[in-house]
């Protein structure tokens, strides 16, 4: 059964750091580039970062760039996105999913994905 699972979120202060982890299981992530994205309440779903099959090339939104970096252990099949120097807009349920023969963060083109962990950052 292919599944992806997210884990590592919870609440965390101001300026704190989490590291997401993304499980792959029942296939191998090596073929596939990994998105994060992530949805606050009432909002869309924003693209986060990606990170390429091929190459390892990454990718990040304007708004975590330079805070958050993703990176992929294919021994463990998963991907990790660390997220440092964290504000409360980074507040959201965070999600990974999988695309082939894409690269870039437009939902649309990913095919499967976990079920969310969720992060809240708050004093």
């Amino acid at each position: 059964q292919v599944q992806l699972v997210e884990s590592g979120g919870g609440l965390v202060q101001p300026g704190g750091s989490l590291r997401l982890s993304c499980a792959a299981s029942g296939f191998t992530l090596d073929y596939y580039g990994i998105g994060w994205f992530r949805q606050a309440p009432g909002k869309e779903r924003e693209g986060v970062s990606c990170i390429s099959s091929s190459d390892g090339s990454t990718y990040y939104a304007d708004s975590v760039k330079g805070r958050f970096t993703i990176s992929r252990d294919n021994a463990k099949n998963t991907v990790y996105l660390q997220m440092n120097s964290l504000k409360p807009e980074d507040t959201a349920v965070y999600y990974c999913a999988t695309v082939a023969g894409y690269y870039g963060l437009d939902p649309d083109e990913y095919d499967y994905w976990g079920q969310g962990t969720q992060v809240t950052v708050s004093s």
